[in-house]
């Protein structure tokens, strides 16, 4: 066989099916697909796996806490991370098809709002989100709010958002808009750091996602659900849920996981995984002590 046949022959074998065992390598490969939001930290995990148990490979694939969780119910996984809670009709598709999923909570995120570094806005309320992003809301500039954005003429709010099968999306919407639907005309991104790219170039911009996605060409602003105090996005107002748009991540699988599975999702759970999960940026799902 050729050299050049070699990867793409070696791509494929990752990626079909769920985890096997067995072979003339005898080597397992464990599919976890799903949340954008957690993609970063389950590749960190599947590296660091391989060093601890070179028999088994972790294939880590994003694609948004709905697909994940979809492809755990048609069985084409083993994991799924999601950055929600399955849903009621998830739950029901999966029992349908005799899958009992078990959840396990492996950290916790504060979903951050972004602004470009010109806003001079430096905090804002629950309810001024909720009218800026759901469709009942009529806050649609920002001299409405009273401020001035350099470089932003129109003086538009652009809403950057996540399309609709992201985990980001569904808990956004249900924390922050309640009943409302989003409003039509905002900029749907594939993944979290799509979001964050496209707020540092557009001063008109809003956005949120995954506090580990902020970085230095972003503004991060406190948030206040109505309360007097207003919190910064931090992995320890995400421990004691002090920041109002705290959510726990997740892993999924179809009932209770054995063989390497569940030996790995153990080690994601001790210490060294949560040690991990807390470089990138992410509260731990447990209290550790990182050296």
């Amino acid at each position: 066989m050729k050299a050049s046949f070699l990867l793409p022959l070696l791509v494929l074998s990752l990626a079909c099916g769920p985890s096997s065992e067995g072979g003339r390598s005898s080597r397992t490969v464990i599919q976890n697909k799903g949340s954008d939001t957690l993609v970063n930290v389950a590749q960190a995990w599947a590296e660091a796996y391989a060093q601890i148990d070179p028999s088994v490979a972790v294939a880590v694939t994003g694609g948004g806490s709905g697909t994940g969780i979809s492809s755990m119910i048609n069985g084409t996984v083993d994991l799924a991370s999601s950055s929600r809670q399955m849903s009621e009709r998830e739950l029901e598709a999966a029992r349908a098809k005799g899958i009992d999923p078990v959840e396990f909570i492996v950290g916790y995120d504060a979903l951050a709002v972004f602004l470009h570094p010109n806003n001079p806005i430096d905090e804002m309320t629950i309810a001024q989100l909720a009218s800026i992003y759901g469709e009942g809301g009529t806050v649609e500039t920002w001299d409405q709010l009273g401020v001035t954005v350099p470089g932003c003429g129109s003086g538009e709010i652009v809403r950057v958002s996540r399309q609709n099968n992201s985990g980001t999306y569904v808990y956004f919407q249900e924390t922050v808009l309640g009943e409302q639907e989003y409003k039509l005309g905002s900029r749907d991104m594939h993944g979290s750091k799509d979001v964050v790219d496209l707020v540092e170039n557009t001063p008109c911009a809003i956005g949120y996602s995954g506090l580990a996605y902020a970085t230095d060409h972003v503004k991060t602003v406190c948030v206040s659900d109505g309360g007097e105090e207003c919190v910064s996005p931090s992995v320890s107002a995400a421990v004691d849920g002090s920041y109002p748009i705290a959510r726990p991540l997740f892993m999924y699988t179809a009932g209770q996981p054995e063989g390497a599975v569940g030996r790995y999702l153990d080690w994601i759970l001790s210490p060294v995984g949560q040690c991990i999960i807390l470089e990138k940026g992410y509260a731990p799902a447990k209290a550790v002590t990182c050296g």
